[in-house]
């Protein structure tokens, strides 16, 4: 039996959650909307201020859907109300990111700067110039472009040179060896 979607997702006061014909289901908080498609095996309804999904059987989809969508649910009433963010750390001589408007310049060792723009819903942040926030209400989205930014310079395992997660960590190689040692 599923836990994770037996458990309700409470619904707090700034958040309105709708229910449209199909299973879609919206959440509208102060951080913006997201709806999302659930499949349509499932049950969901919105009962004494929560959110309930039900399933048909003890089947193995119907199981693994079960969690799935009580998660995406969750998340999505998470990044309405607080939000999801990234940190990723820029480690290198000269490295260093900029922010101007929804524009993302990274300076990593190229020729060249290299230049993202923000999706809708993701915003950008430079604490210093080498901490980089990714945030936004969408998680999958946030984490989407984090990983995006980060692909620019992976770390390098020698020097440890390179875009990661301020979290990550990174085993370090050896370097050649000497001759005659």
């Amino acid at each position: 039996m599923s836990r994770i979607g037996q458990k309700p997702v409470d619904i707090p006061d700034k958040v309105k959650v709708t229910l449209g014909d199909g299973n879609t289901v919206a959440v509208k908080g102060p951080l913006g909307d997201l709806s999302m498609q659930a499949h349509q095996d499932l049950t969901i309804e919105v009962e004494d201020g929560a959110i309930i999904v039900k399933r048909p059987s003890d089947g193995r989809q119907h199981r693994a859907l079960h969690g799935l969508t009580r998660a995406l649910i969750a998340n999505m009433v998470h990044g309405v109300t607080e939000g999801f963010e990234k940190r990723l750390v820029l480690k290198g001589v000269g490295y260093r990111a900029e922010v101007s408007g929804s524009k993302l310049t990274l300076r990593v060792g190229y020729s060249h700067p290299v230049e993202m723009e923000a999706p809708e819903g993701i915003t950008f942040e430079v604490a210093d110039n080498t901490t980089l926030v990714v945030r936004g209400a969408d998680k999958q989205a946030v984490g989407q472009v984090a990983a995006d930014v980060r692909a620019v310079r992976p770390v390098e395992p020698y020097r440890l040179r390179g875009i990661r997660y301020i979290d990550e960590r990174v085993p370090r190689k050896a370097g050649k060896a000497r001759a005659g040692d």
